[in-house]
C-alpha cells in the first residue's frame, strides 16, 4: 500500500532537502516556505444585487473551509458606479493546516479539472517569490455543487512565500507539486 503524503509532510521530507541541494543553503532556516495563501473573489454585480455577495461568501467559505471577510471599495469610480465603502468582494487568508489542505486540493484536485489544462504559467511571480494564480470559475473545486451555482465567478489565489527571488519561489512551488507549464 502506498502512503500518500500530505502537502506539509511533503514539504518537510522532499522539498526542504531538494531546495537545500538546489540553492546550496547551509542552514535549514534559509529554505523558503509558504507563509500564507490569500483567496480573493471580486463580486462586481454586488453593486446592483447585494445577494450576489452572500452567494460568493458562501461559496468561498465552502472552498476554503474558513469564513471570508467582506472587502470594500477604497475609492469611488464613477464609470463603474462604485462609491467608497461599498461592499464589492470577499477574501480569505489561510495559514497553517488549512493553507496546506487548500493547496493540496488546488494542486491535486481542482487544477487538473480545468478544461484543456496544460499547467500554470511560470511567469506570474512578483519579483519577491510570491505567486499569483487566476482561476476563471469556482466550479473546478469539488466542494461546489453545480446545480446551486447562480453565476460563475473567478477568483485570485496569492501564494505568499518567504523566498527572496522568483527562482527560489518557483523551486519551492515546483517541489510541492505545482504543475508549471513548459514555456
Amino acid at each position: 500500500m502506498v502512503a500518500v503524503l500530505s502537502m506539509q509532510e511533503r514539504y518537510r521530507t522532499e522539498a526542504v532537502p531538494a531546495l537545500m541541494k538546489q540553492f546550496e543553503y547551509r542552514n535549514i532556516m534559509q529554505v523558503p516556505k509558504i507563509e500564507k495563501v490569500v483567496v480573493n473573489m471580486g463580486v462586481g454585480d454586488a453593486i446592483q444585487n447585494p445577494k450576489a455577495l452572500d452567494n460568493a461568501v458562501a461559496e468561498l467559505s465552502q472552498i476554503t473551509g474558513q469564513r471570508p471577510v467582506i472587502t470594500q471599495a477604497k475609492r469611488s469610480i464613477a464609470a463603474f458606479k462604485v462609491r467608497t465603502g461599498m461592499k464589492i468582494g470577499c477574501k480569505v487568508t489561510l495559514r497553517g493546516e488549512r493553507m496546506y489542505s487548500f493547496l493540496d486540493r488546488l494542486v491535486n484536485v481542482a487544477l487538473p479539472r480545468v478544461r484543456d489544462f496544460r499547467g500554470v504559467g511560470a511567469r506570474a511571480f512578483d519579483g519577491r517569490g510570491n505567486y499569483t494564480l487566476g482561476i476563471k470559475e469556482q466550479l473546478i473545486f469539488p466542494e461546489i455543487n453545480y446545480e446551486k451555482v447562480e453565476k460563475i465567478r473567478g477568483m485570485d489565489v496569492v501564494i505568499v512565500t518567504t523566498a527572496r527571488t522568483d527562482e527560489e519561489g518557483r523551486g519551492l512551488l515546483a517541489a510541492l507539486g505545482m504543475p508549471f507549464r513548459e514555456s
